[in-house]
């Protein structure tokens, strides 16, 4: 566990330092990782020409001023209102806005955890939706749950006839396929294409356009040595 730092200013005043590190590794294993990753960067995709909506996780959220101790670090999550800007930590009292979602990559060590202390606590902080995601299946059951804030309570949300969940907050459907966690366009009920597969298309289509060059260069190749040969053999009578 980090250490918390308390210096004492010129005026008197105590300044209370929030480590940016709990001190805990990001994920338990490869896929939690890499999950979160994807998520996180899917949302921030989703996102990326809305100026006040903040995505982020495994980032140290601060709810309580005075009290380092007083810290919880989503997996992933999502705030409205607030600027697109790069944060050290979350405090709570500075930005005004709680996270409206939270995505809790689930694994063996953090069910327990994210089903009871986390609930409780995403509750308290008035966080609009909850979800909790398994990926690889043998923790949750089902291994997809989704939770909306009604009062001062969840309430499990019910998947629709496709399976999906439907978040308000967010206007996507969330669904497992295979394994994996997929956020649905409301218009076409698509979903929406992961970073790393935007990556690989592009990467795809950057082949397909080197190969059609190559192709032109060498056919625009042959197209000289045949003009050559034709100059070639018109000047031999």
């Amino acid at each position: 566990m980090a250490m918390t730092k308390i210096h004492e200013l010129a005026t008197g005043q105590v300044e209370i330092d929030y480590p940016e590190s709990d001190g805990k590794p990001m994920a338990e294993t490869d896929l939690h990782r890499d999950e979160m990753v994807e998520l996180i960067g899917l949302l921030k995709q989703r996102y990326a020409d809305v100026p006040d909506v903040y995505v982020s996780g495994n980032l140290l959220l601060y709810y309580e001023e005075g009290n380092p101790r007083a810290s919880v670090a989503p997996d992933v999550f999502v705030v409205f209102g607030v600027p697109k800007a790069r944060r050290r930590v979350y405090k709570l009292w500075s930005e005004g806005v709680p996270p409206a979602v939270v995505i809790e990559v689930t694994s063996r060590k953090t069910r327990r955890e994210d089903l009871l202390s986390k609930m409780a606590l995403y509750a308290e902080l008035r966080v609009a939706e909850y979800y909790l995601y398994d990926p690889a299946g043998e923790y949750l059951r089902p291994p997809l749950q989704g939770f909306r804030l009604e009062g001062e309570v969840y309430a499990v949300m019910a998947p629709d006839e496709s399976g999906a969940l439907r978040s308000e907050r967010l206007a996507v459907g969330l669904r497992l396929d295979h394994g994996r966690l997929e956020l649905l366009d409301p218009v076409t009920g698509q979903p929406f294409p992961r970073p790393s597969e935007r990556a690989e298309a592009l990467a795809a289509a950057e082949r397909a356009l080197d190969l059609e060059r190559r192709r032109a260069e060498r056919a625009e190749a042959d197209l000289a040595r045949l003009r050559i040969e034709l100059d070639r053999r018109r000047a031999g009578g």
